[in-house]
């Protein structure tokens, strides 16, 4: 059994953070979102990883190395060009060879991991197996049909008019039946080879497409939205610690880490909450589900519900919530005068401000 994880794409939904960072190197609670698939999959017993990557891969081998650290070995697989997910398994196809395999993308979280899938896919072991969960807008993710007796009957990518609330999750297993799949499909009206064709194709030619629901949490992180919900989900399972430094006229209250070489003084800091390594905290007050990177500084001011990235400094500044801020971002205070807001801001940005 092999695992193949897709983390090539440009991470248009994720702009302007993607522009300097790989969409599944972006954190949640102070951890890239690539390393909790790569520890998902290595908890589930697979060892054998290949990782797809595209115009981002230099940082994505600099980030995961030889997959040592997470119990695994890795292979880079380069696919020039983001055309679909079933394009992935064409690249992919010498290294895959005959073996069966669970298709991962880098940028989902599941909790809970893949464990109790990939057991049933060994036991059943049909030509596929696709993971489903209800959502409130189908016509965003590939779609898919069932019958009364919950057989897959049908799947659609991004429907204009969806069938059903049911999407696939980004998590696949499959035989080696699905190369000539892959391999008969062409492109989409989006100029992609989509896996919802491939599995389209098998069922088809009369092979098992099997299913099943998604119980657990499952977010798919391609936009700063999402990812605040998965820092939330992932804060609320903290386990507090405190390898840095806070004084006495601070308070911690409830599930807070302050890593290694965290500073701090004069605030208050209510969990669930991570203080990155490095940081200083001085006169302010983090709020809950806030995850603060390494190397930053929180100065004179106040902050939840929001991630901040490594090495940003942020002063003086009343009230921040529900932000991702990225590396090395410098937030601070206005002029009183003129009554005006200046703004430096980069392609794809989004402010909202209150007036």
């Amino acid at each position: 059994m092999k695992a193949l994880v897709l983390s090539g794409g440009s991470g248009t939904r994720l702009r302007p953070l993607t522009h300097t960072t790989a969409k599944q190197l972006v954190p949640v609670a102070n951890k890239p979102i690539l390393y909790y698939v790569l520890e998902g999959i290595a908890d589930a017993g697979v060892t054998d990883v290949g990782i797809v990557v595209g115009e981002t891969a230099e940082e994505i081998r600099a980030a995961v190395g030889d997959g040592s650290r997470f119990r695994i070995s890795v292979t880079y697989i380069p696919q020039h060009q983001p055309l679909g997910l079933a394009h992935a398994v064409r690249v992919a196809r010498d290294w895959l060879g005959d073996d069966d395999f669970v298709m991962y993308l880098g940028d989902n979280f599941l909790l809970g991991g893949i464990s109790e899938q990939l057991e049933d896919f060994r036991t059943r072991r049909p030509a596929a197996q696709i993971m489903l969960t209800p959502v409130r807008d189908p016509s965003a993710f590939g779609v898919v049909t069932l019958d009364d007796e919950g057989l897959v009957t049908g799947l659609e990518e991004k429907p204009e008019f969806p069938k059903s609330d049911l999407a696939l999750v980004g998590v696949y297993f499959f035989t080696p039946a699905v190369h000539d799949a892959v391999a008969a499909v062409r492109p989409s009206a989006r100029g992609e080879l989509e896996i919802t064709d491939a599995l389209q194709w098998l069922l088809d030619q009369g092979l098992d497409v099997a299913s099943s629901t998604v119980h657990g949490y499952w977010k798919d992180t391609g936009n700063a939205t999402d990812m605040l919900e998965v820092n939330r989900s992932v804060l609320d399972s903290l386990i507090p610690a405190c390898d840095g430094t806070v004084d006495e006229e601070s308070d911690v209250i409830g599930r807070v880490v302050v890593e290694e070489g965290a500073v701090v003084t004069r605030s208050r800091i209510v969990g669930p909450a991570v203080i990155g390594r490095g940081t200083r905290v001085e006169g302010s007050y983090i709020g809950p589900f806030t995850s603060v990177g390494e190397d930053c500084l929180v100065a004179d001011s106040e902050i939840e519900y929001s991630i901040v990235l490594a090495g940003t400094a942020i002063e003086g500044v009343r009230r921040i919530a529900a932000s991702v801020i990225g590396r090395h971002v410098q937030v601070t205070p206005a002029p009183r005068t003129p009554q005006a807001h200046r703004l430096i801001l980069g392609d794809h940005s989004k402010v909202q401000i209150r007036s």
